[in-house]
Formats: C-alpha cells, structure tokens, sequence
C-alpha cells in the first residue's frame, strides 16, 4: 500500500515527521501505561493498598484500552483519522493529569481506565496510519522508528521514574510527563496529514478476519507472547527486591539496563524483519521466556539479573515490530480492522498477565508469578511452530 497523494488525502511520499511525533506518542503511552511497575511499592504505600492490587493499575488500563481498541475504529466512523489521534492524545494528557493528582485509589483507577481507552483507540489505528504515511517498502522500517518510542520509554522510564519517585514521590514522576506529551500534541497538529478515513469499518468485517485460520491462529500466539513478558514484566520490581536484593539504586541501574537493550531491538528489528516474518515469529516467546527462567534459577545474582533483562530488553521491542509486521503483511487488506483486532488481543494478554500476576504474587510468592510467565511462553512457542501456518495462504 503506497503512500500516494490523491485529491482527498494529500501528504507527501513518506512523511516521516508524522512517523517522528507517532513514535514520541508511543513513547509517552508506554512510559504512562507501564510506569507503575517502577512505582509499584510506593504507589501501594501512599494509596494503603497491596502491591498485588495496585498492580491492577496496569490490568484496568489493558481493560478500557480492549473496549477502546474494537470500539474506536467503527466509533469514528468517517472522521479524519488525524483528529483521531489528535482527540486521544488529549485524552492521555487529562489522564495523566488525575492520576497525579489521585486523592484515593478509585480516581487513580478512573485515571487508568482513561489511558486505556487511548491506549486502545491509538494502537487500533497506528500500524495502518503508518501503511499511509510512507510507501509499502518502508513500513517494517517505519515501524521500527515508530517502536523506537517504545525503546526510549523502556529504555528512561522506567530507571527515572523509580529514582525520582524516590527522591520527589510518584506524584511528581506522572507531572513531569504532562507537559511532553502537551509538545506531543501541538506536534500531531502539526506534522500529521489530512487522513480521510477510507470507507465505513463495521464488525462485521471484524468478524471476518477471526474467520481466517491462520489470522486467528496468529493472534492467539500473539496473546500468548504478551501475556507471558507482562505476567513476568509487571511484577519485576517486587523480585528485583525481593530475590536479586536490589536497593533502589540498583533498581535503577537494572531497569535502566533493560530499557537500553531496547535500543539494540529497535534497530535490530528495523533492520532484519522483512516480508519473511515466519521464522521470526517465534523467537519472543523462546528467548524472553528462557531469559525468566533463567531469572527463576539464578536471579538471586545481580549480575546474572542483568544479563537477562538486557536479553529480555532487546526482544521486547522487536516483538512489536515482528508482530505488526506479520499483521501489515497478512492482513493488508484490513489493517484497521486488523489493528483493532491485535490491540484487543494484546490488552487483554497484559490484562491477565497483570491479573494472573498479581493472584500469584498475592497467593502464593513472586516466584509462583514468572514460573506463570514461563508456562505462557512455552505454550506460544508450541502454538508458533515454524509459523507457516500463520501465514496467508498463497
């Protein structure tokens, strides 16, 4: 699908300017959706609730974002797409704004529940933004700088938002995000084409693409990919603590390790990921779950942690791209449809993992939860096999 110019919908070849302030959007949606997980235990302290609860932060998030998601693309009906995103970047700005300043835990929720539903409605949208913004060749590489946002959150986010809010508070962590994503916004009117939406989106065509085997194959293993690395990911500060013994300058240090490793993915994958994804599919779920496996059996080393979660960074961000590749590829001729149909289903996989999680840590230990994290990604890379059967059929 080529990024040309028409009469109703005029933009530039490859607009990359607009690629730049989606991947800044990613960046602002991941440090917002995810920064609970470096803030867990004083968010759970400062609102009298357990870390298993406060986790739900990250679930209720995931819920609203699955509504969003299959909602927003039949919702908007025929509304230029770039207003879309315009009207949900605003929405993340008043979420981030009640969160901070949440006097109890059901306005902190309330403030979640709204990030979700940008969460949902922006991914629903994204991938086949980007299959307008530059031409077909360019979108695996399109998509690496686009995920690149989600390396520079995993990469600052996470490390920063632990060490200040143990200098300042988590409050002060979720106000220094407002005004970047006010420049977010001011850069979406900016730099972002008119994108006239192309033609009415309905269930039904919904509908039709879980009637495809091999799409429907493909999103249950990416289900089963997610919900393994958030199963893991959301409870990694309680066994940082708890089993590797990390102070909270350690702590840091190991996040930031992990969110840097990201970087490495990012260009890896903009680099590697090609039209033949199949071979590709199945390695998140191998090397992340043999990197908490190996975190189970030998975590209790500072410097094995790191190495792990350095292994762990760097898949992280190129599943995305593997992912989204596999969709932009196998599903071109729906990609919103399409998009809304892989964001509900990666929200719901961070929504259980983050239930599933949490019960784990709750009832039993922290090592209960990523021996869960380990049996999910087992079970995707069972369902993968050599991934020519999540393939179109030629």
């Amino acid at each position: 699908m080529a990024a040309v110019t028409t009469a109703n919908d005029r933009r530039p070849a490859a607009a990359w300017g607009a690629v730049l302030s989606m991947a800044l959007c990613v960046s602002m949606l991941i440090a917002s959706e995810f920064m609970p997980v470096s803030l867990l235990t004083p968010m759970a302290a400062g609102l009298n609730a357990t870390e298993g609860q406060t986790g739900q932060a990250i679930s209720v998030s995931g819920l609203f974002a699955i509504a969003a998601s299959v909602l927003v693309t039949t919702a908007a009906g025929r509304l230029n797409r770039k207003w879309v995103l315009v009207g949900l970047t605003a929405l993340m700005l008043a979420s981030l704004v009640l969160v901070a300043s949440a006097p109890n835990f059901a306005v902190l929720m309330l403030g979640r529940a709204l990030l979700g539903v940008c969460i949902g409605g922006f991914w629903a949208l994204a991938t086949a933004v980007i299959m307008r913004l530059v031409p077909a060749a360019d979108v695996p590489r399109a998509l690496a700088l686009m995920y690149g946002g989600q390396a520079i959150a995993a990469a600052f986010a996470a490390p920063i938002g632990s060490y200040l809010g143990d200098l300042m508070g988590w409050r002060a962590v979720f106000w220094a995000l407002v005004p970047i994503v006010a420049v977010n916004l001011a850069w979406h009117l900016i730099s972002l084409p008119s994108l006239p939406a192309r033609g009415e989106q309905d269930v039904r065509g919904m509908i039709g693409l879980l009637a495809r085997p091999y799409f429907r194959r493909g999103l249950l293993a990416a289900m089963l990919s997610w919900g393994s690395a958030f199963t893991m990911f959301t409870y990694l500060r309680p066994f940082l603590e708890q089993v590797t013994g990390a102070d909270v300058a350690v702590l840091s240090t190991l996040l930031l390790l992990l969110g840097c490793a990201g970087f490495l993915g990012t260009w890896a994958a903009g680099r590697f990921v090609t039209d033949n994804v199949a071979p590709l599919l199945k390695l998140p779920a191998i090397v992340m779950g043999g990197c908490t496996l190996g975190l189970l059996l030998i975590g209790g080393s500072v410097v094995a942690a790191g190495l792990f979660l350095a292994i762990w960074g760097v898949m992280n961000t190129a599943m995305s791209v593997i992912w989204m590749t596999w969709m932009s590829r196998t599903v071109d001729d729906a990609p919103e449809a399409a998009g809304s149909l892989m964001v509900a289903a990666i929200q719901a996989s961070i929504l259980l993992g983050a239930v599933l999680g949490g019960l784990l840590l709750d009832g039993f230990s922290i090592t209960a939860t990523f021996a869960g994290s380990v049996a999910l990604a087992a079970l995707a890379a069972m369902l993968i096999g050599g991934g020519r059967s999540l393939l179109k059929p030629n």
